[in-house]
């Protein structure tokens, strides 16, 4: 079935659910939980209602099948943790402000992703791995409903992965925190208890990103359609964009502009109300 799903952090009222359903021709209105509601529409578009939907901040998004997916895969940084974990490395390295504009203008799709990271982690010489640690321990919050998501996606019988543009010292530390069955991402270089300022070749940019989806994919023997995926950056754009519903969280505007679903007022378990799945079926963290 498609639909039409509202979500919001902050709840989906009956007066927005009936503001949808009637500017979608009076079909009626399946609520999902406090902050989801499912609309059947075969069209994607809301004109009447959107505006309004929008300054109540509601997220409205099409999805043209209403089903679990067997797949999900995430980004990491800004997605599933609310920071960016180079640019709190770099603060303790005492580089902060340089590292963070090279990580801004690579999420915008300014700079080329390999380059940006070589460059990044160059300034990160000489960190003790204790104060990387620490700052995994104590820096790196999880998102609102991170953990409620991965679950129940497990709990549903789904392949849970990480895939990050980051570095496995976090998404190691994530994935096992939140329930990822798998995690990929970058390898940072040590010495002696201390950063040497490089990454470990390969990179994972977004080409890897889409390359694990399609792997991920090929070892349940389905396409690449069965997945949600979400991210928030440019890195992220070509496997959103391959998966059935590839979904742009509080995005940068090079990921949220391509994207067919776009979050900005809903927390992670937005995602499973795409997926058609009740509130009351979540494994709650």
């Amino acid at each position: 079935m498609s639909a039409i799903v509202l979500t919001a952090a902050a709840g989906v009222s009956d007066e927005a659910a009936k503001l949808a359903a009637d500017a979608a021709g009076g079909e009626p209105w399946r609520r999902l939980g406090p902050c989801g509601v499912a609309i059947p529409a075969l069209a994607a578009a809301l004109p009447p209602a959107q505006s309004a939907l929008s300054a109540a901040e509601i997220d409205v998004n099409w999805v043209a099948e209403l089903r679990p997916r067997k797949l999900f895969l995430a980004d990491m940084d800004s997605t599933i943790v609310t920071v960016e974990c180079i640019d709190e490395l770099a603060a303790e390295a005492g580089v902060g402000a340089r590292v963070a504009a090279i990580t801004e203008q690579a999420m915008r799709g300014e700079l080329d992703f390999e380059g940006a990271l070589r460059a990044r982690v160059a300034l990160l010489e000489g960190l003790s791995v204790d104060v990387a640690q620490r700052v995994a321990e104590t820096r790196v919050p999880l998102s609102p409903g991170a953990e409620t998501l991965v679950r129940t996606m497990n709990k549903l019988g789904a392949l849970t992965a990480l895939v990050s543009g980051g570095f496995t010292f976090f998404t190691s530390r994530v994935a096992a925190r939140v329930g990822f069955q798998h995690h990929r991402a970058n390898q940072l270089e040590s010495a002696n208890g201390a950063m040497t300022g490089r990454v470990l070749e390969p990179i994972l940019g977004r080409d890897a990103k889409r390359v694990a989806l399609e792997e991920y994919a090929a070892e349940l023997s389905v396409a690449p359609s069965e997945a949600i995926v979400v991210g928030d950056g440019a890195n992220d754009l070509a496997m959103v964009q391959a998966a059935g519903i590839g979904v742009a969280y509080r995005a940068k505007p090079a990921l949220a502009e391509a994207a067919d679903v776009r979050l900005a007022h809903s927390d992670l378990t937005a995602l499973l109300h795409l997926q058609g799945v009740p509130a009351d079926q979540f494994a709650i963290a």
